[in-house]
């Protein structure tokens, strides 16, 4: 089994109504086969039928991967209304969302080439993820200690430090105290769909 396929199975009141259909409707705009789809975001074509029938709960870091796939973003995924193409977003209009065990607040307006998210990441929560995947990610530690691993090297990061690097360097995160960690992150989407994606989440251990 992939790391990325270990998301809780949906319960009583925590499921994501919404992805559920967009996430097969997406699938089949793109003209994707299940194996294809699951294959680029480094799942088992079993797990994204789940995914897809509402049967499990996506994590976070798997709707980043599907939106990457889809040409899409996360808040369109989660069926979340920021006005589009809207310069500014008020504090008050920042819905948090769970997903996997990050909660994360939409910092940016929909329709752009980049998207802007205010993330908590609790202690031991997808800390075995690998991500590799085109683009560039930025973030920056509001409060806590992140640990970064970029390609073979690990870097602990404080209040105040940011990180700017390219994602096809494979890359994880987790927070390296017990109360977790806020984190500023961004990261560019892709615009055109395709299956021929390196992205994926790989195995082993932090230092």
């Amino acid at each position: 089994m992939n790391a990325s396929d270990a998301a809780p199975p949906a319960g009583p009141g925590d499921g994501l109504p919404v992805v559920a259909p967009q996430l097969r409707a997406l699938r089949r705009r793109t003209g994707l086969t299940l194996e294809a789809a699951a294959r680029a975001a480094g799942l088992s074509p079993a797990h994204l039928s789940r995914l897809e029938t509402g049967q499990r709960q996506p994590s976070l870091p798997m709707l980043l991967a599907l939106a990457r796939i889809y040409g899409t973003t996360v808040s369109d995924l989660l069926g979340e209304t920021v006005a589009d193409r809207d310069a500014i977003v008020r504090a008050g209009d920042m819905e948090p969302t769970r997903a996997g065990g990050w909660t994360y607040f939409q910092a940016g307006a929909s329709g752009r080439g980049m998207q802007a998210l205010r993330v908590h990441v609790p202690h031991g929560s997808q800390g075995d993820i690998v991500r590799v995947h085109p683009g560039e990610e930025w973030l920056y530690v509001l409060k806590g200690r992140l640990r970064l691993r970029l390609g073979d090297t690990a870097h602990l990061l404080g209040p105040g430090d940011s990180a700017h690097f390219d994602s096809l360097t494979p890359h994880r995160l987790a927070a390296e105290d017990h109360d977790g960690i806020e984190l500023l992150f961004v990261h560019t989407l892709l615009q055109s769909p395709t299956a021929a994606l390196c992205l994926g989440p790989l195995t082993g251990e932090l230092p």
